[in-house]
Formats: C-alpha cells, structure tokens, sequence
C-alpha cells in the first residue's frame, strides 16, 4: 500500500476523503488510468484507495508512470530510465524499478 500511496503522489493525482472511511485519502486516478476497474471499487468511479491500486499487477497502471517517468510517450526511452535500478524483465521487476526511481527522485538524487 506504501509503494502505492508514492505512486499516485508522484503521478500527483489528486486526493479527496475515502467513501468508506472519511480518515483515510483515496486518490482520483482520472483518464491517466485507462482501464481503471471500478468493479469492486466502493469509492466514487476512478477514485482508489491505496490497498485497491494495481500498480503492481497491471500494465494498464504502470505504464502511464513509465511514461511519466521516462518524461516522453517514448516506453523505450523511459525503460532506459528504469534499467539502473532494475533488471526490467517483467510487470514486477518493473514495478520495483519503479519504486525505487520515485523513492530516489523524491531524496533529489534525479
């Protein structure tokens, strides 16, 4: 949930009260999250909680950090990025890298 919640911070989306509980941020997610599945999803359409984001399961929601990330529509510049922190080989590796380049991108040392 921690690696979510520095996700949706650097993709700066914006946060409001959870529906379920009012002590808890849930995050608006918006058109940057294509196939954002709202099935199960107790907040407002394309608002999630941290616990309920898919960044680690779906390339749906990953790529648009890749994206953001690499800082062009250009996957393989912004995998470029990514590869010093990670072997890049599959959804999971990516996401480590991921959290790895916010977690430095947040301490300035990008």
């Amino acid at each position: 949930m921690e690696n979510n919640k520095l996700i949706a911070e650097f993709m700066k989306f914006p946060t409001q009260t959870d529906e379920v509980d009012n002590r808890t941020m849930a995050y608006y997610v918006g058109e940057s999250i294509m196939n954002a599945d709202n099935t199960n999803n107790e907040n407002d359409d394309d608002v999630f909680h941290p616990d309920d984001m898919q960044f680690n399961s779906s390339w749906d929601w990953l790529m648009p950090v890749v994206i953001k990330i690499g800082g062009s529509q250009n996957i393989l510049g912004a995998m470029r990025v990514l590869r010093p922190y990670s072997k890049v080989r599959n959804i999971d590796d990516t996401y480590q890298a991921v959290v790895e380049f916010i977690k430095e991108y947040n301490n300035g040392k990008n």
